[in-house]
């Protein structure tokens, strides 16, 4: 390569300079304005998840409201597709507001309804995320006890200090926490004596193929029994399969969560049975 290429080369943006790195840069991009799109259209659905009791699996527990996104053509995104790429950016607060507000809104029409919703803990100083939170809560009286906030582990350990002080104002008005996908390898065992989440999700990675991993057994013994230790309700998320399903109920898991159980839908049961009874 001559010097004037050479020099050249070295004028683009290094992430333009490794092609894998161009690829990837410009598939994140490619993302955000999807989502940003959708958002701006409201093109915002959730899509409600079971979580049942290991010992009475045939009534769930309370629900996961995942939020989906639809692309310009109506296909429905999966969070997980787009989720770590928006994190950071004020696409990601909005989306968290847009999770809250359809959650709010779903607990207010379903008195009998106990509901999760996602969030970072980003979202806890941003100014629209907490005036839907409070205007939700003073709404309804009983929306706070049936409402459920999970804060990924990764998340959590941003900014510990606001997230307990957070979950401290909010506890005494009947809201729960979850710590989501516990075990991905962030939480600092000094800060989880802290925390005080009421809810302990253990990363699926540690489910899948329980019941003929030994290794996976050891690991998820161990973190059940820290949520244990810490009084925290151990939900095992991503239970695929009867014989995984049987293992974690046989070892005092409390609740479980996966497609064994339901996938996630935009139309749940309770949802379409008082659709029938309206158009009746």
């Amino acid at each position: 390569m001559g010097a004037k290429a050479k020099a050249k080369w070295r004028d683009v943006p290094p992430g333009q300079q490794d092609p894998l790195s161009y690829a990837v840069s410009a598939r994140d991009r490619s993302v955000i304005d999807m989502v940003d799109a959708a958002v701006r259209h409201k093109q915002v659905m959730l899509a409600f998840q079971p979580v049942v009791p290991a010992q009475q699996t045939g009534r769930p527990a309370f629900y996961e409201g995942l939020i989906r996104v639809l692309d310009e053509t109506g296909r429905i995104i999966p969070a997980r597709e787009f989720i770590s790429t928006i994190e950071t950016t004020e696409t990601g607060r909005i989306v968290d507001c847009l999770a809250l507000e359809k959650g709010l809104l779903t607990l207010a029409q379903y008195p009998d309804l106990r509901l999760s919703i996602n969030m970072s803990a980003r979202s806890i100083g941003y100014g629209r995320w907490m005036r839907s939170l409070k205007k939700g809560l003073a709404r309804d009286r009983t929306v706070g006890e049936r409402l459920i906030l999970e804060i990924t582990e990764s998340s959590a350990m941003v900014v510990p200090e606001l997230v307990i002080n957070f979950m401290g104002d909010l506890q005494t008005q009947g809201v729960s926490f979850a710590l989501d996908d516990f075990g991905a390898g962030y939480t600092s065992f000094r800060y989880l004596k802290e925390f005080f989440f009421d809810i302990l999700k253990i990363d699926g990675q540690f489910i899948r193929g329980i019941a003929t991993d030994p290794d996976n057994q050891v690991l998820t013994h161990a973190l059940a029994t820290i949520g244990r230790q810490f009084d925290m309700f151990t939900v095992a998320e991503s239970v695929e399969r009867p014989d995984d399903a049987s293992y974690l109920t046989e070892i005092g898991i409390d609740c479980l969560q996966g497609y064994y159980f339901g996938a996630p839908t935009v139309r749940p049961g309770w949802l379409l049975g008082e659709a029938r009874q309206a158009s009746a």
